[in-house]
């Protein structure tokens, strides 16, 4: 019988560790998917399709780096939760947020007023590790639908048109720790 050599058995740990760690995030996602369809699992996706929307067009993008093995929402370092918009600028009136969920965990868009001495992102932060949501004109929370809800699942889109007078707005992802890691963007309404 032939012995191991000590390199040898170290590459063969380092090789099990490997596969044994990939058949377990395959199995956590699978499972998730069976258990809760079209969210807990990082495999999941729930496809929709957006009615046709009136006004400006806004086009969100909300994701996160790193997927469910990240950690605690609390933990998440700034900007690893980037949010985008394609225009930055639109004209005031109904302006309607068409709001795509790219990332492995919910979001959401919450619509704010951003004073014009405020710093996007610089919003206090409460013990819940979300912002304070008073004054918000809309939500897109919904999945596969308009308005508020319980979160976009992951592959998703949600949907909300507002009124907005000319002014600066922040657009965010209130959900705990996601404005601190860095899911927000600011939109102009001229």
């Amino acid at each position: 019988m032939k012995t191991w050599s000590r390199r040898g058995q170290v590459i063969f740990g380092i090789v099990a560790v490997v596969l044994l760690t990939a058949l377990s995030l395959v199995a956590v996602g699978v499972v998730g998917s069976v258990v809760n369809p079209g969210g807990a699992g990082f495999l999941s996706r729930t496809r929709c399709v957006a009615p046709s929307l009136p006004g400006s067009v806004v086009s969100v993008s909300l994701t996160n780096m790193g997927g469910p093995m990240m950690g605690r929402p609390d933990r998440m370092m700034g900007g690893a939760m980037p949010m985008t918009a394609d225009r930055s600028t639109v004209a005031n009136g109904q302006v309607s947020f068409l709001v795509t969920n790219a990332g492995t965990i919910s979001h959401e868009l919450v619509i704010l007023p951003l004073p014009e001495s405020q710093i996007p992102g610089t919003r206090p932060m409460g013990g819940d590790a979300k912002i304070d949501e008073s004054g918000s004109l809309g939500e897109a929370s919904n999945t596969c639908a308009d308005g508020a809800g319980q979160g976009i699942l992951p592959g998703a889109s949600g949907w909300v048109t507002v009124t907005l007078p000319p002014g600066r707005y922040e657009l965010v992802c209130n959900l705990p720790g996601h404005y601190a890691a860095g899911m927000y963007t600011q939109l102009t309404v001229n």
